[in-house]
């Protein structure tokens, strides 16, 4: 029987494809982690769906502070811990019921213009989830031409990231760029003109800064090796990701782990199949139209599943993962 939901104000926003996890992992019960806190709205989901008790992480130290006035409604049910998805069987309790990952960027963080991570208003060139280490700035700011542009092609799948990365570094000599608003004044010069509704030629290059800073593909990687620790057998893991980057890693961890072998390139032989250590779904879902129309963010989401079986964890083989490679030391 599912436990008393508290009356809570209302989240600041939507998680995305919150019912297909809830009801493609019912019944919700026992412990989960949510390793992408944010705002809330996966971590709320599981507990009024019947969920015993949600570890909640997230390196960014802001994000609990916005859940103040509606945490301490769960009481003991909800546990915030101020952490990265990377390692998070050393936060969590082993035996987890389920493990929920909603990648990239949070919609309050691209709603703050002071994190620096959207081109839609102005603001400090910083992107920084955590607040420390090194910023979009300094790296806008130090890296040479050739890093800048490797950065824009492996992480941000950019065409024109040569150009892109020419016209940042002869901007730079006249004068730091420091904002968000002159990196895409910057970017806009250099690409033609888009079509109606397509998406503004500045996305690509802010969606590989921040991966960049982040180093979010090594986090990635080492978050569905520390979800499968874990697990207990029978146990869920859901990845939610919004560009096909990150998807792909998904998409590969999931057919290596589940013993169906798959190659990481043409050019490299199938891999030998393995005692499966996830019985994985064969599809990507997607959002239902919808859930697109109450929230338009979602229209590039996908979800990943995988059931854990009784299989003893181990490291993944990374190199079949299709991880861009590390361009940053």
């Amino acid at each position: 029987m599912s436990a008393a939901v508290p009356e809570t104000a209302e989240p600041p926003h939507v998680p995305v494809l919150l019912d297909a996890i809830l009801t493609l992992c019912a019944p919700v019960q026992g412990v989960w982690l949510d390793g992408t806190f944010g705002a809330g709205g996966h971590s709320r989901g599981l507990l009024d769906a019947g969920a015993d008790r949600v570890i909640a992480l997230d390196r960014d130290p802001n994000a609990f502070k916005m859940a103040v006035d509606w945490a301490d409604a769960y009481g003991g049910r909800l546990k915030l811990v101020e952490g990265t998805f990377s390692d998070l069987d050393r936060h969590a309790d082993f035996g987890l019921e389920g493990v929920v990952l909603d990648l990239g960027v949070s919609s309050m963080q691209l709603d703050q213009a002071e994190r620096g991570f959207s081109f839609q208003a102005d603001g400090p060139l910083d992107m920084r989830m955590s607040g420390s280490g090194r910023s979009a700035a300094d790296i806008v700011g130090g890296a040479s031409e050739a890093v800048l542009a490797d950065i824009l092609f492996h992480y941000g799948e950019e065409r024109s990231a040569r150009s892109i990365a020419r016209a940042i570094v002869n901007r730079r000599k006249e004068a730091p760029i420091e904002t968000t608003r002159v990196l895409a004044r910057i970017i806009e010069a250099v690409l033609p003109r888009q079509k109606r509704g397509a998406s503004h030629p500045a996305t690509r290059t802010f969606q590989a800064l921040r991966i960049a800073v982040n180093d979010e593909f090594t986090q990635l990687a080492a978050g569905l090796e520390a979800a499968e620790r874990a697990l207990r057998p029978g146990g869920w893991l859901a990845v939610v990701s919004f560009h096909s980057l990150e998807d792909r890693v998904v998409k590969r961890f999931f057919q290596e782990r589940s013993g169906r072998g798959g190659r990481a390139s043409r050019h490299r032989p199938e891999s030998p199949l393995r005692e499966p250590r996830f019985v994985a779904a064969n599809k990507a879902v997607f959002p239902s139209a919808a859930e697109v129309a109450r929230n338009p963010r979602a229209r590039s989401a996908r979800l990943r599943l995988g059931r854990r079986t009784d299989a003893s964890a181990g490291p993944a083989d990374r190199s079949r993962l299709g991880l861009p490679r590390e361009i940053l030391p």
